[in-house]
């Protein structure tokens, strides 16, 4: 299957390293680092392929 972007898996992972090791708050949708973890190899395979596809659309940045 070819993706729309070019994005390697090691830099999803890398990057939610980088989140957790800055204590990432909870995003718009009150997901917490925590609730992410409990299935993330699944959270993290979905991520990368909607990004990977193009169909990725982050939700707003949440105001504090």
């Amino acid at each position: 299957m070819v993706k729309s972007f070019e994005i390697p898996k090691s830099m999803v992972w890398e990057a939610f390293q980088r989140v957790k090791a800055n204590k990432g708050a909870p995003g718009a949708d009150g997901m917490t680092i925590e609730q992410f973890e409990q299935n993330l190899s699944e959270n993290l395979f979905k991520l990368w392929n909607r990004m990977s596809s193009g169909s990725y659309f982050p939700p707003a940045v949440k105001a504090v």
